[in-house]
C-alpha cells in the first residue's frame, strides 16, 4: 500500500488523486448496475397464478361457493351488474410460491377476450404464443328441481362454516365456468310450500337435512325427511356424517333407529358449531320424488321396496307378507283400527270393531304416538289397516306386502288429498287399497251447520278461500260416525282381497 501511494504521489497531485478515486468508484457502480440489468430475468421471484372469481353474495341465504384447490386462490368481489372471472399474474410477491407447480408460465384471462394468452418465458427471450383452450363441461353441482334442491359433491375439499351458513368447495378443476358458481338452497324437501320453508334456516352442510318445516307431523316426517334421507344417504351404507340444521332433539329420538342405521356417526348440529368442518365429498340437501311417500329410482339406487325392507330391518319387524286366507282355515286376519283423539275420529269405534269380529277379523285398536318402534310392531302384525284420512295412515309403510289399506275419506271433496297422499303411494308399496267416501249423514258437520249452509252445500267454495279455511272446517272440526250397514261391504271386499 505504501508503494502504491508513493507511485501515485510522484505521478499525480493530491487533487488529481482524489478525482481518480471517485472515478474508480463510479465505474464500479456502473459495472454492478449493468450486471443486475442483464441477469434480472433469472434473479426475480417465480410468478404466482391467482384466480379471482365473483360469487354473487345473497344476504342470509344458503350459499355454496366453489373455490380452486391449493394451486389456485378464489377471492370474492362484489359486482353490481354481472359476474366475471379474471385470472391475473402477480409477480411482485413471494406468497404462495411453494404451493404451486408453475415455473415460468403465466395465464391471463380478461373480460375483453375469450381466448387466454400463454406467455412462455425462456432464458434469453420471451415468446408469445396464442392457443385456444376448450373449457371442459362439468356436471352442475346443484340440482334445482320442482320439489327439492340438492347438491352433490364428490372427491373435492368441502368446508362448512355453520356461523355464516356457507359451504366452500375447493375444486381441482381450473376451467371453472363464470356461471353457477354460487347456489342458494334450502335443505328441506318441500320447497314449494312457503309455510314449511319459513321454518327452515338457510344454510348448507353435507348430507344435510332439516328438522324445520312440518317436522313433527307423522306424514311429513316420512315424506319430507325420512324417505328423502334414506334415498339420499342409503348409498353410503352408514359411512356418512349427517349435518343437521334446525335440529330438534325429540325428532332425532323419535327416529333414532332410522338415523343410526343410516349413519354410524352422531349427527352434527351445525347451527351450534363455531368452527369449519372439512369433508372430501357430500350431498347438500335431500333427494326426493315429486310424488308423496315415494322414491324415484332415477335419483336413487334404491326403491320403495328397499325402503320398506330397511324399515323392517331397523325395527326388527317379522312379517313380510300379509296372510292369505284359504277356505277351511281357522286363522283369522288381523285388523288394525287407527284411533285419533283431536279430529277425524271414529265416534263409534266399538261398534265398528264388534262388526269386524263377527265377520272374522281379529281386531286391534291403537293410536300412533312418539314411540315409533312400538307402533311399527303393531302395524306390521296386521293384515288390514283402517283409518280416517290423516297422518296416522302414514304407518302403512310398516304393513306387510299384500296387506289391505282402507282409507275413510271425510266429507268435503277430499278426493285429491286421499288419492295423492295415500292411494297412489300404497300401490308402490305393494299394498291393496280400498276407499270409503262418507256421506254428510256420517259426518259430525251436520250437527254443527244447517243443511243449507255453504259448508254443507258447497265445500268447493270453502276451498276457494284457501287451504287454512278449508282445513279449519273439514279437517279440524269433523269426526266420523260410520254407517255400519253401508260400510259392511268394504270389510267384505277386504276379506276377498286376502283370499287372492
Amino acid at each position: 500500500m505504501i508503494m502504491y501511494d508513493s507511485i501515485l504521489a510522484r505521478s499525480f497531485s493530491k487533487h488529481e488523486q482524489k478525482k481518480l478515486r471517485y472515478g474508480a468508484l463510479l465505474g464500479f457502480l456502473l459495472i454492478a448496475f449493468s450486471f443486475c440489468t442483464v441477469f434480472k430475468p433469472y434473479l426475480g421471484p417465480l410468478p404466482i397464478l391467482k384466480l379471482r372469481l365473483s360469487m354473487g353474495v345473497g344476504l342470509r341465504m344458503l350459499m355454496i361457493k366453489k373455490e380452486t384447490s391449493s394451486s389456485q386462490k378464489i377471492y370474492k368481489e362484489a359486482s353490481k351488474s354481472h359476474e366475471h372471472i379474471r385470472i391475473r399474474n402477480t409477480s411482485n410477491s413471494l406468497q404462495g410460491v411453494d404451493d404451486i407447480n408453475i415455473s415460468h408460465k403465466i395465464v391471463e384471462n380478461t373480460s375483453s377476450s375469450q381466448q387466454p394468452i400463454v406467455k412462455n418465458a425462456t432464458n434469453s427471450q420471451q415468446q408469445v404464443v396464442t392457443e385456444e383452450i376448450v373449457p371442459k363441461k362439468v356436471k352442475p353441482i346443484c340440482n334445482i328441481m320442482k320439489r327439492t334442491d340438492f347438491c352433490e359433491i364428490n372427491n373435492e375439499d368441502i368446508r362448512i362454516d355453520g356461523s355464516s351458513a356457507t359451504v366452500f368447495i375447493a375444486s381441482s378443476q381450473l376451467d371453472i365456468s363464470a356461471e353457477n358458481q354460487s347456489w342458494t338452497i334450502r335443505p328441506y324437501a318441500r320447497k314449494g310450500d312457503q309455510t314449511a320453508m319459513n321454518g327452515v334456516r338457510e344454510c348448507i352442510p353435507v348430507i344435510l337435512f332439516s328438522n324445520g318445516g312440518y317436522a313433527g307431523n307423522h306424514f311429513h316426517d316420512f315424506t319430507d325427511i325420512v324417505i328423502p334421507l334414506y334415498s339420499t344417504s342409503g348409498q353410503f351404507n352408514g359411512e356418512v356424517q349427517f349435518v343437521i340444521t334446525n335440529k330438534r332433539s325429540w325428532w332425532i329420538k323419535k327416529f333414532q333407529k332410522v338415523v343410526k342405521n343410516l349413519s354410524k356417526y352422531d349427527p352434527i348440529d351445525i347451527d351450534k358449531e363455531k368452527g369449519v368442518h372439512c369433508f372430501t365429498s357430500g350431498i347438500i340437501g335431500l333427494k326426493r320424488n315429486d310424488k308423496e311417500l315415494n322414491i324415484d329410482p332415477s335419483l336413487s339406487s334404491h326403491s320403495m321396496k328397499d325402503f320398506r325392507q330397511f324399515l323392517r330391518s331397523s325395527y326388527s319387524l317379522k312379517k313380510d307378507t300379509a296372510i292369505k286366507i284359504r277356505d277351511g282355515e281357522k286363522k283369522k286376519p288381523r285388523l288394525l283400527i287407527i284411533s285419533r283423539k283431536r279430529s277425524r275420529t271414529f265416534i263409534n269405534t266399538a261398534k265398528i270393531a264388534q262388526m269386524a269380529r263377527r265377520m272374522g277379523f281379529k281386531v286391534v285398536v291403537a293410536e300412533a304416538d312418539m314411540n315409533v318402534s312400538r307402533f311399527a310392531e303393531i302395524v306390521n302384525s296386521c293384515d288390514v289397516m283402517l283409518g280416517v284420512h290423516g297422518a296416522g295412515l302414514t304407518n302403512m309403510v310398516f304393513l306387510p306386502e299384500n296387506a289391505v289399506l282402507i282409507q275413510v275419506v271425510p266429507y268435503g271433496r277430499m278426493e285429491w288429498l286421499a288419492r295423492t297422499y295415500f292411494e297412489e303411494p300404497s300401490k308402490d308399496m305393494k299394498l291393496r287399497y280400498l276407499k270409503y267416501d262418507i256421506k254428510i249423514e256420517e259426518s259430525t258437520l251436520i250437527q254443527q251447520y244447517p243443511i243449507d249452509h255453504q259448508v254443507i252445500r258447497d265445500p268447493g267454495s270453502i276451498g276457494k278461500l284457501g287451504w287454512y279455511a278449508f282445513r279449519s272446517v273439514y279437517l279440524d272440526k269433523q269426526n266420523v260416525k260410520l254407517d255400519l250397514n253401508r260400510f259392511r261391504s268394504t270389510f267384505v271386499k277386504a276379506l276377498e282381497l286376502l283370499h287372492q
